[in-house]
């Protein structure tokens, strides 16, 4: 079976027993900022599972596209992944655990046709807060599944939730299936013994825990289901190797390819071959489907995450001597997903270009790093933590890159001195930036000057669009985008947010010129001067003025002329708190 097959099988079912299919949502979830990526299927339900009505009615089904970085560093062997797809069904306040579990044992046994004989299940052995699990127990039991195939286990294995402080929680019931085909399972089960592997669960959400910190019945109770398409399509082909599946062995082929190397040789394989193409493949794979959904390499949050597995994957392309490679290897992703996501198709040329652009700016920081490498490390036989941290402060140099570079050359290198230097600079970092006023800016680069020069003039345009009362409360700046918080009572109009964007392209359109004077503080508030944060200003500041649209105390960069700027675009609106919205735009 292959992955849409499941895939079909899987939402035919549910949709015979009643429940209705919605979309996969995006990779950046819109309602939970407690994450940076939807992890599972529940994330965009979590309104519904709360209480909220569904408009598509209580019983819902879908396969969910999923990113988890909790695990990046074990990406590399047979089963972690960063990207996934997860199969879901949901019952939001409709059938319970009976239904469920009668459901998931119909599916398991008659659409996968998986003997009874190779599952085993697992249920909550109750605690202090929820008693033991017997309604599990029982429909198990009737549905055939013997007393030694059924084990109970603690909160750490069988119970789910909340996700935050408060919220949603309850028991699971997870099904094990027994994967060698050359020896019978074990009557008696043991969930780990390596033989038994995870191929669903159900989560039952019972119980809710409330603001005093106890958990009580649920009004509303509902079942969130998963099942991995990648790792369930390995178990029903027999695969020890989830890669050697069909959303996985095209890519690797691609891999196998490019390098002249062999994904795997029997008895002659070198390990480390596979694992780089492991990682290769997961990290690519994951990145398109992240830049598809909006995000940009960057410095910060979810554009920190990509950066980092594209950068990751490189390395090590490096090690089976391949480069200027992501984008060939995206090829091959796209051949696989694009009919099942559309908006990779739409963003194609996008996802090309960031894989590139970030693949040649990563290559030539290895290329600089490596002369300084090379220069600090000739005719010695240690590297201290300072030298490294050097190399990795001030030239982006990975400190994987300088180990492997290290123990190819026999230097040694002791890691623990790295992360006490790197920790004696956090904390200068964080000592240094007590009291002091922080712009908000990234980095210094071209187009973050632009972003910030941006932010003083749209304060003025929404002081003008909006009214005086207006003030920032706060802005985030980066190579690709600006987020701007200020404080206003409602949701903008659709007509104030063209007004916005009309008089910030005309003011941009006048080629400005930016200039910037200092002065004592008492002065440029009297000036008229926009200022902030009052208590961490300095005695004497800088002003910068924008023609005579506008004037802010700012401790700079700009740009010299507002001609360097381009078109400014507002992407999105938001409310941030109550009392304070947030406009996110682009300079195209």
């Amino acid at each position: 079976m292959n992955r849409e097959e499941l895939i079909k099988k899987y939402l035919k079912f549910f949709e015979s027993k009643g429940h209705k299919e919605i979309p996969s949502a995006s990779l950046v979830p819109e309602n939970d900022p407690t994450v940076l990526f939807t992890t599972a299927g529940m994330h965009p339900l979590v309104p519904y599972l709360l209480g909220q009505k569904h408009p598509l009615g209580r019983r819902i089904v879908d396969v969910q596209k999923c990113i988890r970085t909790t695990d990046i560093d074990e990406v590399g062997d047979s089963t972690h992944h960063t990207f996934f797809e997860m199969l879901g069904n949901w019952s939001l306040g409709d059938y319970f655990k009976k239904e469920a579990i009668e459901m998931s044992f119909e599916f398991l046994t008659k659409s996968l046709k998986i003997p009874i004989e190779r599952l085993a299940v697992t249920c909550f052995a109750g605690d202090k807060d929820a008693p033991k699990d017997e309604e599990a127990f029982k429909t198990w039991s009737s549905l055939g599944i013997p007393r030694e195939r059924i084990a109970f286990l603690g909160k750490k294995d069988n119970w789910w939730g909340p996700a935050g402080n408060t919220g949603p929680c309850g028991p699971d019931t997870e099904m094990f299936y027994w994967k060698p085909n050359d020896k019978k399972a074990p009557k008696k089960f043991y969930s780990d013994e390596s033989g038994w592997v995870e191929i669903w669960n159900d989560v039952l959400m019972q119980y809710v825990k409330n603001d005093e910190g106890k958990i009580i019945e649920a009004k509303q109770k509902n079942v969130d289901t998963g099942m991995g398409v990648e790792r369930t399509v390995a178990i029903l082909n027999g695969l020890e190797d989830n890669y050697l599946g069909d959303s996985w062995i095209s890519i690797i082929e691609k891999i196998e390819r490019l390098s002249g190397k062999k994904y795997f040789v029997p008895k002659t394989n070198d390990e480390k071959i596979t694992k780089a193409m492991r990682i290769i493949a997961d990290h690519i794979k994951a990145a398109v489907f992240i830049i598809g959904d909006g995000v940009s390499p960057s410095n910060t949050e979810r554009g920190y995450v990509l950066r980092r597995i594209i950068r990751r994957a490189i390395r090590y392309g490096k090690e089976i001597e391949i480069k200027n490679f992501t984008k060939k290897v995206a090829e091959s992703v796209f051949k696989i997903y694009e009919k099942s996501y559309p908006e990779l198709k739409k963003h194609k040329e996008k996802i090309f270009n960031e894989l590139e652009n970030e693949e040649n700016k990563f290559l030539e920081t290895i290329e600089r790093g490596m002369k300084i490498f090379e220069n600090l490390v000739r005719d010695k036989k240690n590297l201290s933590g300072k030298e490294a941290f050097l190399l990795y402060q001030s030239y982006g140099f990975p400190v994987e890159l300088i180990e492997e570079e290290c123990k190819n050359r026999k230097i040694k290198f002791n890691i623990k001195d790295f992360e006490s230097e790197m920790g004696k600079h956090q904390e200068l970092s964080r000592t240094a930036s007590k009291g002091k006023f922080v712009a908000g800016l990234a980095d210094n680069s071209i187009e973050s000057t632009r972003y910030h020069t941006a932010t003083h003039m749209l304060h003025k345009v929404l002081k003008i669009v909006l009214g005086e009362s207006v003030q920032q409360m706060g802005s985030n700046i980066t190579p690709e985008r600006m987020r701007f918080d200020f404080s206003f009572q409602r949701k903008l109009t659709e007509e104030e947010v063209k007004k916005i964007e009309d008089l910030m392209n005309k003011e941009i359109k006048k080629n400005l010129p930016v200039s910037h004077e200092e002065m004592p503080y008492e002065k440029a508030v009297k000036t008229g001067a926009l200022s902030y944060f009052k208590e961490r200003y300095p005695p004497i500041v800088k002003v910068y003025s924008v023609g005579n649209f506008s004037k802010e105390i700012c401790t700079g960069p700009h740009v010299k002329n507002t001609s360097e700027m381009g078109h400014f675009k507002i992407t999105k609106e938001e409310s941030v708190s109550a009392g304070v919205r947030r406009i996110k735009a682009v300079l195209e």
